[in-house]
């Protein structure tokens, strides 16, 4: 998540070599409008110390606060660029749950991750002020009320024009979180990893669960249909039109099974053309990935992506500064039964 943040801010900053070039001038160049392009550039200008996860050299891993990376734990999103957000809820799920800890066993992972890849170049620390900003406190007997409790954290993360890098959680949570978003920013575009398209209408008479987020931000307009693109969509479906929907509103359906076998790069430079310079949002479900490699989540789908495919994200940056937050969602610890997975985690966070 936050190597995409970096690299798109590098980008937008006129760098060419991306993060590179700002690394070799001896300190950080300011990001102007990471989040809105009207705001002031008070924050990104200052030559305060930003925050850094300690490095292992110096600091035992079990050692220290469980926080995302072992970054300090910040109670408001007041002077941050960008601040990972747990959201503990799957209640929203239809089949296993156990989505509820992915949060936690994130956090308990990322204390591999190093602050620097040397493939991309990107050092996003040197130049964005990053925290954790906790867990939201949702209610996990009502989702209705969860919803509302997510949209309100995160009306007050947009607002103080943080990007919040989200650790969940179900895919219901996407829903709340864009409503947020878009009431600040207007429609977004999309980036869409999973195994499936969370489109439908309703299950057992219900129109909210972890199957119909998108379908719900569709109907509210938080989305900019002819920018969102679903990837890795695959598995056994009840009509033989199941993408019928989504591609009558607009969206580009790119199936498992045209990306087996292939780099996902030259697909990502047609993504990047799409997007274009205005805001999007990137959701990823651990299931886009096969279950060979990521068993823990609540409905796996066989022949899906790999782990190196998912390195293609690394080129998905944009030309234009603006609002990339995003998510890792459907994380099921519990049902994870080899190391794989833990592996898979810390390099789609890095």
């Amino acid at each position: 998540m936050l190597r995409l943040l970096a690299s798109t801010c590098a980008r937008g900053l006129g760098g060419r070599g991306g993060s590179r070039r700002l690394v070799s001038r001896g300190r950080a160049r300011p990001v102007a409008g990471l989040c809105d392009p009207s705001r002031r550039l008070s924050r990104q200008a200052s030559d305060a110390p930003r925050n850094q996860p300690p490095s292992p050299e110096f600091v035992a891993r079990s050692v220290g606060i469980c926080s995302m990376m072992r970054l300090p734990v910040q109670a408001t999103p007041e002077g941050l660029d960008a601040a990972f957000v747990g959201v503990p809820l799957d209640i929203g799920t239809s089949n296993r749950p156990g989505a509820r800890f992915g949060p936690r066993r994130i956090r308990e992972e990322s204390v591999l991750l190093r602050t620097t890849n040397p493939s991309t170049g990107a050092v996003p620390f040197q130049f964005l002020r990053v925290a954790d900003l906790g867990d939201v406190n949702v209610n996990l007997y009502n989702l209705q009320d969860s919803c509302r409790l997510i949209r309100a954290d995160y009306q007050k993360i947009v607002a103080a024009g943080c990007v919040p890098l989200t650790l969940g959680g179900d895919h219901t949570i996407t829903y709340p979180i864009l409503q947020a978003i878009a009431e600040k920013h207007g429609p977004v575009g999309l980036v869409h990893v999973d195994a499936h398209m969370d489109t439908a209408d309703k299950a057992l008479g219900e129109k909210l669960y972890h199957g119909t987020p998108f379908r719900r931000c569709v109907d509210e307009g938080l989305l900019d249909c002819k920018r969102v693109v679903q990837i890795g969509i695959r598995g056994s479906s009840t009509t033989l039109d199941t993408y019928r929907y989504s591609r009558s509103q607009g969206f580009r359906v790119v199936l498992a099974e045209d990306c087996w076998l292939k780099s996902l790069v030259p697909l990502m430079g047609e993504v990047r053309q799409q997007m274009g310079g205005r805001p999007i949002y990137i959701s990823f479900d651990i299931d886009g990935l096969d279950p060979a490699y990521a068993p823990g989540t609540g409905t796996p789908e066989i022949a899906g992506l790999t782990p190196s495919q998912k390195g293609g994200w690394s080129y998905l940056p944009l030309s234009k500064p603006f609002l990339v937050p995003a998510s890792f969602l459907e994380h099921t610890p519990f049902l994870c039964f080899a190391c794989f997975q833990l592996f898979t985690c810390k390099m789609e966070v890095k």
